[in-house]
C-alpha cells in the first residue's frame, strides 16, 4: 500500500515535468542546431589546416598517421 501511495505522490508530482520536458525538447534542439552545424564547420577547416600543414612531410615520406 505505501508503494501505491509513492506512485501516485511521484505522479502528481512528476506529470508536468515529464510535459515540459517533451515540449521543451524540440525547441531546445533547433535552437542548438546552428550550433552543432558551425562546430562541424569549424572542425573541417582544422582537419584541413591540418593535413597542409602536414603535406610536406607526407610527400617526404614521413610516417603515416
Amino acid at each position: 500500500m505505501t508503494k501505491f501511495l509513492l506512485w501516485l505522490v511521484l505522479l502528481v508530482f512528476c506529470w508536468p515535468l515529464a510535459l515540459l520536458a517533451i515540449v521543451l525538447y524540440p525547441i531546445v534542439w533547433v535552437v542548438s542546431l546552428p550550433f552543432r552545424i558551425v562546430g562541424i564547420a569549424v572542425e573541417g577547416v582544422f582537419a584541413f589546416l591540418k593535413a597542409i600543414i602536414f603535406l610536406p612531410s607526407r610527400l617526404l615520406g614521413g610516417r603515416a598517421a
